[in-house]
C-alpha cells in the first residue's frame, strides 16, 4: 500500500523546509515580490478577522477573548501557507540553504528585502481597502476602537521588549511552518498552523509583518477620523499621541524585525539545520588519523 499520505518524518522534514527555502531564494525576484505581495495581504485580512472578534470581548474572560482572536487571526498563515505565499517571517528559514551552502548570503538578502518590501506593500493595500471601504466606522466605531487600542499597545513596548515579543513570535510562525512540511493534505497543514499561530497571537507576540497592517491603520483612524467617530465610540483622540509613523518604525517594526529574524531563522532554522543536517553529516566523516 502507497505511503503517499503518510506525513514526513522529522528528517523529512528538515529537508523539506530547506528545498523549500532554497526554493524561494533562487525562484526569481519578481515572482518573490508577487508572492509576497499576496502574502502581505493575507497576514493583514488575518488581523482584519482578529479585530472583528474583539469587538464586543471585553466582556469576555481575557483568555477567552485572546485565543478566540488568535484561532481567528491563523486564517492569514493558513492562506499564506495553502497558496505558496512568501511571507517575510518565514523567509528567515533560508538561512538553512544558506547554512548548507546551497545559496549566496546575496541571494539570501536580496530574497529577504524584496519579501519584505512586498509584505509591506500587501498589507498597506488591505489597509487602503479597509479604510476607503469604512470597515473601521462598524459597530458605531467599536471596530476601530479595537485597531486604536491594539497598535498604541504595540508602539509603548521598551525596544527590548519589542526585539524579544518578536523573538517569541517568530519561534511560532517559524515552528508552524516547519509542522506542515509533515502534512500531506489540506487538513494536515491546517491544524499544523491554527494552533502556534493561536498561541503567539493569544499571548501578544510580536509580528512584524501584520504590525505593518495594524499599526498604519491606526495611525490613519487617529489622524483622519472626524468628531462623528470620536463621539461615538467614547475614545479621546489625545489618548493615542504616541500613534506616530515615527514611533512605529523606531518603537516597533525595528526591534520586531530583528527579533523575528533571530527568533525563526535563528532558534528555528538553523537550530534543526544543525540537528538534522550539520550533525548527521559530521558524524558520517572518517576519523581522523
Amino acid at each position: 500500500m502507497s505511503d503517499s499520505n503518510s506525513i514526513l518524518n522529522p528528517d523529512q522534514m528538515a529537508t523539506a523546509a530547506e528545498d523549500a527555502a532554497f526554493g524561494k531564494a533562487t525562484g526569481g525576484l519578481l515572482k518573490s515580490f508577487l508572492l509576497g505581495l499576496t502574502a502581505g495581504g493575507y497576514i493583514a485580512l488575518g488581523f482584519v478577522f482578529f479585530t472583528t472578534s474583539q469587538v464586543g470581548a471585553a466582556d469576555l474572560p481575557y483568555g477567552v477573548a485572546k485565543v478566540l482572536g488568535g484561532v481567528v487571526f491563523a486564517t492569514g498563515l493558513v492562506l499564506v501557507v495553502l497558496t505558496g505565499a512568501e511571507l517575510f517571517t518565514s523567509s528567515t528559514l533560508t538561512l538553512t540553504a544558506r547554512a548548507s551552502g546551497r545559496i549566496t548570503w546575496r541571494q539570501l538578502v536580496s530574497n529577504w528585502v524584496v519579501v519584505y518590501v512586498a509584505n509591506f506593500l500587501g498589507a498597506l493595500t488591505i489597509v487602503a481597502l479597509v479604510y476607503v471601504g469604512g470597515t473601521w466606522k462598524n459597530a458605531d466605531g467599536a471596530w476601530g476602537a479595537v485597531v486604536l487600542d491594539t497598535a498604541l499597545h504595540k508602539v509603548q513596548h521598551t525596544f527590548l521588549e519589542a526585539f524579544v515579543l518578536g523573538v517569541l513570535c517568530n519561534l511560532m510562525v517559524c515552528l508552524a511552518v516547519w509542522a506542515a512540511y509533515s502534512g500531506r493534505t489540506t487538513t494536515d497543514k491546517v491544524l499544523a498552523v491554527t494552533m502556534p499561530i493561536a498561541l503567539f497571537v493569544a499571548t501578544g507576540f510580536e509580528h512584524s509583518v501584520a504590525n505593518m497592517f495594524m499599526i498604519p491603520l491606526g495611525i490613519l483612524i487617529k489622524e483622519n477620523a472626524g468628531p462623528d467617530f470620536w463621539t461615538t465610540s467614547g475614545l479621546d483622540r489625545s489618548g493615542y499621541t504616541e500613534l506616530t509613523w515615527p514611533g512605529f518604525y523606531l518603537d516597533n517594526l525595528l526591534p520586531v524585525t530583528m527579533g523575528n529574524i533571530v527568533g525563526g531563522g535563528v532558534m528555528i532554522g538553523v537550530l534543526y539545520w544543525t540537528i538534522f543536517h550539520f550533525l548527521p553529516r559530521r558524524k558520517s566523516l572518517p576519523a581522523p588519523g
